[in-house]
């Protein structure tokens, strides 16, 4: 019985150190989900900044450009969209597609200077143009708590834990495809 209490206490051993390893691993990667969670929710803040805007700068240049209603609509379609976005991937897409739409109203405002010279216009373009940083900002931040996410996740031996919570690697924030150069702005 005495020579079988050092094997008992052995086993124990190994059980609580490995059940502590768990247990670490397992709080570790929750806590890396919430934070990638909590960084994607900053993102979506900041898109919601910039979707309340958008009527606002809509309707400043609506009467300068009545003309332009394939950018208004285009814009319309796109805060719809994003209005409407579940998943994470949807929420990239149609934050891209309104980038794209706005984009599209900044290069036309450019032929048209009594809009330019607007204050109205003009404190609206600040706002805009200070939330696009603030996106920025975010998207920087959400993109770097999943490079963390992932690469936990990943690493032997946490990746054995993952795979038991049926946890995935999650998608960072991409730019659209395009997006890399420049528009070409004509006057």
């Amino acid at each position: 019985m005495k020579k079988s209490a050092p094997i008992i206490m052995g086993i124990l051993f190994i059980i609580v150190v490995i059940a502590g390893f768990f247990i670490s691993s397992y709080n570790g990667i929750v806590s890396a989900e919430e934070n990638v969670d909590g960084q994607f929710a900053a993102v979506e803040t900041q898109l919601q900044r910039r979707f309340d805007l958008i009527p606002n700068l809509v309707n400043a240049t609506k009467g300068y450009m009545e003309h332009e209603k394939e950018v208004f609509t285009s814009i319309a379609d796109s805060r719809a969209k994003l209005a409407g976005a579940k998943t994470i991937n949807d929420k990239v897409e149609a934050s891209n597609e309104l980038e794209g739409a706005l984009s599209r109203l900044l290069m036309i405002t450019e032929n048209y200077p009594a809009l330019k010279a607007d204050a109205q216009f003009q404190t609206l373009m600040d706002e805009l143009a200070g939330t696009e940083n603030r996106i920025s900002v975010e998207r920087n931040r959400y993109n770097e708590s999943v490079k963390m996410f992932n690469s936990k996740i990943r690493k032997f031996p946490t990746s054995v834990v993952a795979r038991l919570m049926g946890v995935e690697k999650r998608d960072y924030f991409e730019a659209q495809s395009g997006a890399e150069q420049a528009p070409n702005v004509e006057f």
